[in-house]
């Protein structure tokens, strides 16, 4: 049932997201055999892109993640413009540190590709097995399997739910469900093939990074933008209020003159940007977020990313969570590490995991809040705070006073 420590633990993953892809690499170097199970057949991560902040950078440089093959554009400054006079209202970010790498902004597809390859790959220990179209049905915790539609049973040393905000693995860890709550705010979403034009140079000129349109009073009305793909690409998103569309009637597509119609009074040079081809179909997203839950862990299996803190994007911290996340659990589970060793290794992953990625998710709304009142369009002391921390750096301090 249990796997011979010299060839590794048995490792069963439950998405193939950022969080599975991130985990399983960082396992994968330690001689562990993954499997991954995804639902979708078709799984990659298009549509939109997201910011690899410092903090998550860290970590996929650890991991040999090829930066070039990211294709980023640096991240140094948020210019925020009056959204009816156009004017810029921003003051700079202030420097993470003359040491410290510059944060990126990265296609979703990009990122997802380089982690998969490394994962799948040839490279430092077993090759992942990903495994798509595989839908998990249940999940044991304390035993370590998982069920799958073809009513195939498997077992594992390790299980990981990385399944998302409706993850099927959170509700048997925690023997109840909890579902997400809809925040109030719709957002648009697509991704433009990027050309500049005199009329966009607003968007190339000075520090790169997000360019932000921010409408004072009610209703919160918010639309940012940032280049992707070595420039090539202009991630888009709108955000407003939705009160109206939670009773009923939501679409989850929408065309450029849906976006016109939520934005008619915003300043004429915005509006450019939609004369730009677009890579993507406009797509509307009821923004939610998952209560605090109260554990992330049961047995032998853990959460990880989305499933256990999913929440709202307004501190960029996503995805950034999730890399950690997989990160740290590569430092709790090195080469050697035996069946009998999981049940408290995860206990020290939630013990290092639980409250940051609580912070984030509370910090994400209170940012949210902030913006309904016409504040700033970033906290920069929480962005410093989440910046500087090291998540490898406290797993492999907290592994050496715990576990050797």
């Amino acid at each position: 049932m249990s796997s011979d420590s010299s060839s590794g633990l048995k490792i069963s993953i439950v998405g193939a997201g950022i969080a599975g892809l991130t985990a399983a690499l960082a396992l994968r170097r330690n001689g562990h055999q993954v499997q991954i199970f995804e639902a979708y057949q078709n799984k990659k991560e298009v549509g939109a892109a997201l910011s690899v902040p410092v903090n998550a950078l860290r970590v996929l440089d650890f991991l040999q993640i090829r930066r070039e093959n990211l294709k980023g554009v640096p991240f140094q400054n948020v210019v925020t413009f009056d959204a009816h006079s156009g004017e810029v209202i921003s003051v700079p970010r202030p420097s993470t540190g003359a040491r410290n790498p510059i944060s990126l902004l990265c296609h979703r597809g990009d990122l997802y590709e380089e982690l998969t390859n490394l994962a799948t790959g040839e490279g430092q220990g077993p090759p992942v097995k990903l495994h798509l179209g595989v839908k998990v049905l249940d999940c044991d915790p304390e035993n370590g399997t998982i069920s799958l539609l073809n009513n195939q049973i498997v077992q594992a040393d390790l299980v990981l739910g990385a399944d998302g905000i409706h993850s099927t693995v959170r509700s048997n860890i925690l023997r109840d469900v909890k579902t997400p709550s809809l925040s109030g705010v719709t957002l648009f979403r697509t991704v433009f093939q990027f050309h500049d034009t005199p009329e966009l140079h607003w968007i190339t000129e000075g520090d790169p990074g997000p360019r932000v349109f921010l409408a004072k009073g009610e209703p919160f009305r918010m639309v940012l933008m940032y280049l992707c793909r070595d420039k090539t690409l202009l991630n888009f998103a709108g955000f407003y209020a939705d009160s109206l569309e939670n009773e009923g009637g939501f679409k989850p597509t929408a065309s450029l003159e849906d976006f016109r119609a939520m934005y008619h009074d915003f300043h004429p040079k915005l509006f450019h940007v939609l004369d730009l081809p677009l890579q993507a179909e406009l797509l509307r997203w009821q923004l939610s977020v998952l209560p605090i839950l109260p554990t992330w862990i049961r047995g032998r299996s853990a959460l990880i990313g989305d499933s256990a803190h999913g929440t709202l994007p307004f501190l960029a911290q996503g995805a950034a969570m999730a890399i950690e996340e997989g990160g740290v659990i590569g430092c709790l589970f090195p080469s050697g590490t035996k069946p009998e060793d999981v049940p408290e290794r995860v206990k020290a992953y939630e013990e290092l995991r639980k409250t940051r990625g609580e912070f984030v998710r509370n910090e994400s709304i209170e940012q949210l809040k902030s913006l309904i009142r016409n504040g700033p369009v970033a906290n920069y002391e929480i962005h410093g705070q989440l910046l500087q921390f090291d998540a490898l750096a406290a797993a492999q301090e907290c592994f050496q006073q715990r576990f050797l």
